[in-house]
């Protein structure tokens, strides 16, 4: 048994971001014991060192494309894998590229204590852990660019948009109110969801990019939406109703934190589509502020993808049953497979079921989703079977000045971020 199944063993896990202070440089991650996955020869090609990618000028080779793979399989990275990978390698090349103009290096010392830091989340030091992800084939240097990558990054953001960070008092006021669970907040937010197939996904960032950088108002905003979107809401001008803060996924809630009203996020990347939120206005609540720590739900399969006979279908199962279990009794005789049902962290959830998730209550359903099955497109009855909320525990005001901070500092990296990626020359090999 190696020093990570071991690990696993005794129920350790990291924490799900490498700079803790920082989410616009988390990964998610979970020490589990976890086989080796031989990589389809899709994934890289036989040439270990032809380029996977080029970033500008910069190349990603496939060597370091399949090290990548296999470090995040390791870590027990939810999602697509792959697709994964090669985002987080490119989004690195562009870090290192920004810092570096901005003359910002990182020392051997940095590195090791960031190495220390990792690692230290699973009980080892940056030695036993280099030794124990090279007993599945994950390279030192593999490790050490990840970590150096981050910390560049972490230098580049803190040095050009801390000083314009300003926390007010009756800001730390109110998330103390918050905290302390005397009350709680909900938001009310637009959307505009923009699709964004693989081969779209650059056009989609620019378009998102182009209108958080030039729409300044709610009536600009809405008719973006009625133009572009693709969520349900884009009748609405891409209004949503009022949603508890706790029920957004993590992604979207830290940026949408660190929103005054009249903002936009960054454009935050989901599954198949690029999403945009404006803060329309945020309020307190006499309920309890709650945190949701993990989320039951049930999806329900309906071959046809978004035609008129599967939304009818959804309709008339929606008016039969009341709640999860009943679709139970809608699958007898089918195959067991259109039924699945999950718990899951919350941010171990895919964003677009979490996104739709976020506006049910307990055993209502959404609609809006449509995946691609074995034998075609199906539509997806998404039905929430309930919550576990963790109640936010009392915390002091250089705690709260800290964690907002950090939330802001988060929205300015996700621009950038999203900046770099619209002028960069991107390309990925087939």
């Amino acid at each position: 048994m190696n020093v990570i199944q071991q690990r696993s063993a005794q129920a350790v896990t990291f924490a799900r971001s490498f700079f803790a202070k920082s989410r616009a440089l988390a990964l998610g991650a979970a020490v589990m014991a976890l086989p080796l996955i031989t990589l389809p020869q899709t994934a890289v090609a036989q040439n270990l060192f032809a380029p996977a990618a080029t970033v500008n000028d910069a190349v990603v080779t496939n060597y370091e494309l399949r090290q990548r793979i296999t470090f995040l399989r390791l870590l027990r990275q939810p999602g697509d894998i792959e697709a994964e990978a090669i985002k987080g390698l490119i989004d690195d090349r562009l870090r290192r590229q920004a810092s570096k103009l901005a003359g910002i290096t990182v020392s051997d010392a940095q590195i090791a204590t960031g190495m220390d830091e990792f690692a230290g989340r699973a009980q080892l030091t940056g030695e036993q852990f280099i030794a124990a992800i090279g007993q599945e084939g994950v390279a030192p240097e593999t490790f050490r660019d990840f970590v150096s990558s981050g910390i560049a990054w972490r230098e580049l953001v803190g040095s050009r948009y801390a000083p314009r960070v300003q926390i007010t008092e009756a800001e730390i006021d109110r998330a103390l109110a918050l905290a302390s669970g005397s009350g709680g907040v909900r938001v009310l937010l637009s959307e505009i969801i923009i699709p964004a197939p693989p081969e779209q996904i650059d056009q989609a960032r620019a378009q998102a990019l182009r209108i958080s950088r030039t729409t300044s108002t709610a009536a600009g905003f809405a008719a973006q939406a009625r133009n572009l979107s693709a969520s349900q809401s884009r009748g609405r001008g891409g209004r949503i109703d009022w949603l508890p803060i706790g029920n957004l996924p993590p992604q979207i809630r830290s940026q949408v934190l660190a929103l005054s009203p009249g903002e936009i996020t960054a454009p935050i990347e989901v599954p198949g589509a690029v999403a945009l939120f404006m803060l329309r206005a945020i309020e307190e609540t006499d309920a309890a502020a709650t945190e949701v720590v993990s989320i039951e739900y049930a999806r329900y399969f309906i071959p046809g993808g978004r035609t008129e006979a599967a939304l009818s279908e959804a309709q008339k199962i929606g008016n039969r049953v009341d709640s999860c279990e009943d679709l139970y009794g809608t699958n007898l005789g089918q195959d067991a497979s259109r039924l699945q049902r999950d718990t899951l962290a919350v941010d171990e959830i895919p964003q677009d079921i979490a996104l739709e998730l976020a506006r049910l209550d307990e055993n209502e359903y959404s609609t809006a989703l449509s995946v691609q099955g074995e034998n075609g497109p199906e539509l997806v009855f998404l039905m929430l079977c309930g919550r576990v909320n963790a109640i936010v525990e009392d915390t002091s005001r250089e705690d709260i000045r800290a964690n907002l901070r950090q939330q802001r500092l988060a929205s300015y990296a996700d621009s950038l971020l999203a900046e770099l990626r619209a002028d960069a020359t991107i390309t990925i090999a087939p």
